[in-house]
């Protein structure tokens, strides 16, 4: 397969550069485009008041192209600048730390995944419950071996696979679980510190809170052991709530709404 591979810890992480030896070495055509500077928690961010710019990086056994943007920069940048052809796939990751639940949409490594989604490309988000992993060469080969046997023509448009690994080492993983999302959210609060001037800085940290998970969820399955896999598209309409607006906005007697189709002169 020819993979647009692309992260948000940046071109020089540990999940980017084992996940590229892993699908080099399964044979597939890599091109990597990725942020120069980490971008964690970036959301789906576009550069749009300043220029792109590009660098080339080439070390022993890699290459790619650094981009001082978003991970949805490079994305975008990739597909409509930087390589000659379109791709068969959208990879983003290996992330340190997992992105579950609400993390969707505060990740940047799921929003590069995202947009080549959006874009009509199949597309896969991977990342591990680990904010400082030392070896990920079990999860890339894994998601290599997954990548090979997927049957990305029958993928349907518009959707993204977010894939998660537990923290720990590939021999105590209890095996894939394809799941919802959590629909738990963080329970957050900020460290008070004070910088050598005296003056108070503010540092966020948050939960999940175990006690709020629906078990067979990401989070759980992720806590429990378990690689997740789920399927992701990004409507954000609320659909059954929909009808009730337009017949509260009715009730106004503001016109349109469901179902209206206008009137021809």
């Amino acid at each position: 397969m020819h993979i647009l591979l692309a992260n948000d810890d940046g071109i020089w992480a540990i999940g980017l550069r084992a996940l590229y030896a892993a699908l080099v070495a399964g044979g597939h055509e890599v091109q990597v485009v990725a942020p120069l500077t980490e971008q964690s928690a970036v959301g789906h961010a576009v550069t749009i008041s300043l220029p792109l710019r590009t660098r080339e990086i080439r070390e022993d056994g890699f290459a790619g192209i650094g981009v001082s943007g978003t991970p949805v920069d490079c994305v975008k940048l990739g597909l409509a600048a930087l390589l000659t052809r379109k791709p068969d796939l959208v990879v983003s990751g290996i992330n340190n730390g997992a992105n579950v639940g609400v993390d969707i949409l505060y990740s940047g490594t799921v929003s590069a995944a995202t947009e080549g989604a959006l874009l009509g490309l199949p597309a896969l988000a991977v990342s591990v419950d680990d904010f400082s992993p030392t070896d990920l060469t079990e999860q890339a080969r894994w998601t290599e071996d997954f990548i090979r046997r997927k049957d990305w023509s029958a993928h349907p448009k518009g959707c993204l696979l977010n894939l998660n690994f537990p923290a720990g080492p590939m021999k105590l993983v209890k095996g894939l679980r394809v799941c919802p999302q959590t629909q738990a959210t963080y329970r957050d609060w900020y460290d008070t510190r004070k910088d050598p001037r005296g003056r108070d800085y503010y540092w966020l940290d948050g939960v999940i809170p175990r006690e709020h998970l629906t078990p067979g969820s990401d989070r759980a399955l992720l806590t429990g052991g378990c690689i997740t896999l789920t399927p992701l598209h990004f409507d954000f309409t609320d659909w059954p709530h929909l009808e009730i607006l337009d017949r509260e906005m009715r009730s106004w007697g503001l016109g349109g709404g469901v179902g209206d189709e206008e009137e021809e002169d």
